[in-house]
């Protein structure tokens, strides 16, 4: 099976604008084709791992891809999917977090001479002049055809700034920067850009009378309809300072039972022939899959040693055994007469404030060693903290805490 036929496979194709030309290019290794990245955060989410995935299965098959780091674009903020503005970052804030990106991308892709290439649009978008913008690729823009753009719809409720509405032609104009001066043939992004990456197909068409492609994958989502990448309202971060290997296996481990084949086929490496055959595995096997799926997700991300550690902490957790060492776990300060409660889930990061943390207790969701907590006035001694203590969040989220030695 050829590398376009595999990525159908896989269900990751949602949209194409010239499928048997981006077919030949593709499964020949002609594609150079780019992915964007706003650095709208320090670290990637598995919300951005299924473009870093698919850059890694085309660079496997002889294509390039090129990592485009957002440092221009993300000064005017994509409004795609969102109901309000984003926050405002200064450009010092974007440098840090384009650093960032670049060492998370470089455990999928292979950067070098002749291979992948990273660039940052800062360095063409900061530079342009307003007036001759609009005057070269301005007239290529119909405002009527903008405002019907999927991109736009959920913002237009709301209100959508004028700065957020250049967010399409600053799109658009990358992929004809980076076809005039990088080669690209093609862009890919998620089904959620398909208007803004027509515009920039369009723009190269109409400018420069030249065969551009575009591509978008789809965008998974969990069975409660949210975007992967993100679970209780917490981004799950590729960085493992920000979501322990632990916590990054147990969200994968969690997902919906409708979820999972679809997870393994878009996301792991396992040949297309194995993962047909789990099709007809019985029903009663699906924890069975589930935990194939973190494993292979976490040794993508962590590492194999760190996707070991998770497994078993996570099979020790469940089965009621006592291997708390590869938990997340906090240090804390402790004073003489120990902590709160409620308190502690604030610095455990269990709780974003004092009153999360009395609801989530109130409602039944929180046990410390096993055992429910009902009162939120519960003091943990810090003869119990050095020991150290296991905080349990609903159902599924585990954290130990203990005093610094």
């Amino acid at each position: 099976m050829q590398i376009y036929e595999e990525l159908k496979a896989r269900g990751l194709i949602a949209q194409v604008t010239d499928e048997p030309q981006i077919r030949d290019l593709i499964n020949n290794g002609g594609a150079k084709f780019y992915i964007g990245f706003d650095c709208t955060a320090d670290s990637l989410t598995a919300g951005h791992f299924m473009a870093l995935t698919l850059m890694k299965r085309l660079q496997m098959a002889g294509n390039r891809p090129v990592a485009l780091i957002g440092g221009g674009t993300t000064m005017i903020g994509d409004p795609s999917g969102r109901t309000d503005m984003r926050k405002m970052l200064t450009k010092e804030d974007i440098d840090h977090n384009a650093m960032c990106f670049k060492r998370q991308m470089e455990k999928f892709i292979e950067f070098g001479e002749g291979k992948a290439e990273m660039v940052n649009n800062a360095d063409w978008l900061l530079n342009l002049n307003y007036i001759e913008l609009l005057r070269e690729v301005g007239t290529c823009f119909s405002v009527n055809n903008m405002l019907r753009a999927e991109c736009y719809k959920q913002r237009m409720e709301k209100g959508l700034s004028f700065l957020e509405f250049n967010y399409m032609i600053m799109q658009s104009y990358d992929f004809y920067y980076l076809y005039q001066n990088h080669g690209c043939n093609m862009q890919f992004g998620g089904d959620d850009q398909w208007s803004n990456m027509l515009g920039g197909t369009e723009l190269i068409r109409r400018k420069l009378g030249k065969d551009a492609y575009a591509m978008t994958i789809t965008l998974l989502t969990d069975s409660q309809g949210k975007k992967m990448g993100k679970t209780a309202g917490n981004a799950v971060w590729l960085d493992p300072n920000k979501t322990s290997p632990f916590e990054f296996y147990q969200y994968w481990r969690n997902v919906g039972d409708a979820d999972v084949m679809k997870c393994i086929r878009m996301l792991t490496f396992l040949p297309i022939e194995e993962i047909e055959q789990m099709e007809h595995w019985d029903p009663s096997r699906i924890n069975e899959k589930k935990e194939l799926l973190a494993f292979e997700l976490t040794r993508l991300v962590h590492g194999e040693d760190e996707a070991n550690k998770a497994q078993a902490a996570a099979r020790a957790l469940f089965a009621g055994g006592g291997d708390d060492s590869n938990m997340p776990t906090t240090e804390l300060d402790v004073p003489d007469d120990g902590m709160n409660i409620v308190d502690l889930m604030v610095a455990c990061k269990l709780a974003s404030s004092k009153g999360e943390a009395r609801r989530l207790i109130q409602q039944g969701g929180v046990t410390l060693d096993g055992e429910k907590v009902t009162d939120t006035y519960q003091l943990v001694t810090r003869d119990a903290l050095r020991e150290g203590v296991k905080i349990r969040k609903g159902k599924k989220v585990f954290h130990r805490a203990v005093a610094k030695a």
